[in-house]
């Protein structure tokens, strides 16, 4: 079976649709993965991108980026790295309020069984329960 990267700019084309006919060459290609023609990877970063266009260039909101973010981790046929960690930092992101990429390492201190957190970022990681922020 045929396997290929994505790139965060086929996800944006298809979650916004602001280039139609390229959003409908996304879709059949992610028809195509969910049908066993081809096998779809994309990484941890690329979530992180997708996240941080959807927030920054479309001004989407956490309640609406999520569920796009889920859509990617269930779709048969698609694999993230670090799937497991992106889920979980998508959960803290949405329902914490803290950025994505300070989710994920929290996400992934989580995994790793880590508390102690060598940061100066008092905004989003102080608020973070179970996580202990220190300056060293």
């Amino acid at each position: 079976m045929k396997e290929a990267f994505l790139d965060t700019n086929l996800f944006i084309r298809y979650f916004t649709n602001d280039d139609p006919r390229k959003a409908d060459r996304v879709e059949r290609l992610l028809e195509d993965a969910a049908r066993g023609r081809v096998r779809l990877v994309t990484a941890d970063l690329v979530i992180a991108e997708i996240v941080w266009v959807l927030e920054s260039a479309y001004e989407l909101t956490r309640k609406e980026i999520a569920p796009m973010v889920d859509s990617i981790l269930s779709t048969p046929g698609i694999t993230v790295t670090n799937g497991e960690i992106v889920s979980r930092a998508i959960r803290i992101y949405e329902e914490q309020g803290v950025d994505f990429v300070d989710a994920f390492v929290v996400a992934t201190m989580e995994k790793l069984n880590i508390q102690d957190l060598f940061s100066y970022d008092r905004k989003h990681l102080s608020k973070m329960p179970r996580i202990r922020r220190v300056e060293p």
